[in-house]
């Protein structure tokens, strides 16, 4: 079978490698059709991830947003899992004896194993994983289905900010993550202003019913969102960015008693003033990757707004054209808002 390998940093290319044995117990094997480019595989492939995950990691397959057709189903399978089946991938899964996995946070595992980043993902004709980690989802696109991984990013989120119904909340990013972050506070009853540099991404945030701010200077658009908040400002903020600006901006912004989650990553240092946190008791939150409850509701999310969170994929290449797609995706950040390689 066909898979687009990355040897080392800064290459990779079409292989011809074995198919995978027959699926044991519990297992399946899908073949992937679709499969999204995000910030995580960009980092791998400069050798920024790679390194920090221990500089071991190559021949790698890239992919962890990953829509599938189940190829083959093994024993002992839950009822209901059969070939032909479209599901959408959770790529994490968690050792079990960690401090987070002992207290229920799973997601944020000290040990946790990442599909295509320390194991091999979706770029490739079939991929062999537990039944865990396919969820069926009625999606009448391969590509639609991937969505569901970055959705479960912002389920996350949003669940760990406790946004409740008419609350007013900023969101600094347009990328995928902010436009996903959007659509799920939009559908609990929230108000989202958008923020972001570029207005095509926030005319997609139009779209899905969010306001919009074009990002000047972070003095003016934290005047400007404290004030579209109401009195004090907005009670919740979400950065999609990981840009140090941004992140104090959200701190700025937000309310006193409210809360501030940082959802991009980056590593970068902010500079805050210590009295935001004190004067203000903010509760400053991260979000991680998702749990499989997250990722069941963001198969929900993907059903109920397909249309809409279609609208984000904005380019589309081959399997045999992965080595552009990736060059491509890197080298046009203002151009792209979702890459898909679609599985042949």
């Amino acid at each position: 079978m066909r898979a687009a390998v990355t040897e080392r940093v800064g290459s990779m290319s079409l292989r011809e490698r074995p198919e995978p044995e027959e699926p044991g117990p519990g297992q399946v094997i899908v073949h992937p059709e679709a499969v999204g480019l995000c910030g995580s595989d960009y980092h791998f492939f400069t050798g920024e991830m790679s390194a920090a995950a221990g500089g071991s990691q190559f021949p790698r397959v890239l992919g962890h947003e990953v829509g599938a057709t189940v190829a083959a189903v093994g024993p002992g399978c839950r009822p209901g899992l059969t070939a032909g089946q479209r599901v959408a991938m959770l790529p994490i899964s968690a050792c079990g004896r960690c401090y987070p996995c002992s207290v229920g946070r799973a997601n944020a595992c000290d040990n946790f194993e990442l599909i295509g980043i320390h194991v091999d993902g979706g770029l490739q004709e079939l991929l062999r994983l537990p039944q865990e980690q396919v969820f069926g989802i009625d999606a009448a696109d391969g590509a639609l289905a991937a969505l569901a991984e970055p959705v479960s990013v912002a389920v996350h989120a949003v669940r760990r900010a406790r946004i409740q119904a008419g609350e007013r909340v900023i969101v600094l990013g347009a990328g995928p993550i902010g436009q996903c972050v959007a659509v799920v506070a939009l559908e609990l009853g929230a108000k989202v202003l958008l923020i972001d540099l570029q207005d095509s991404r926030l005319e997609l945030g139009r779209a899905i019913g969010a306001e919009t701010l074009v990002w000047t200077d972070a003095a003016e658009v934290v005047a400007r969102a404290r004030e579209w908040g109401g009195p004090g400002g907005p009670p919740v903020g979400l950065d999609a960015t990981g840009v140090p600006a941004a992140v104090r901006a959200m701190i700025d912004t937000v309310a006193s008693a409210g809360r501030a989650v940082q959802v991009g990553m980056s590593t970068d240092e902010v500079s805050i003033r210590i009295g935001s946190l004190t004067e203000k008791e903010l509760d400053l939150l991260g979000a991680s990757c998702c749990d499989a409850a997250d990722f069941a509701e963001a198969v929900a999310v993907v059903e109920r707004n397909g249309p809409a969170l279609s609208r984000l994929i904005s380019h589309e290449f081959a399997l045999a054209q992965a080595p552009e797609a990736m060059r491509f995706a890197m080298s046009n950040p203002t151009e792209v808002m979702k890459v898909v390689i679609r599985g042949e």
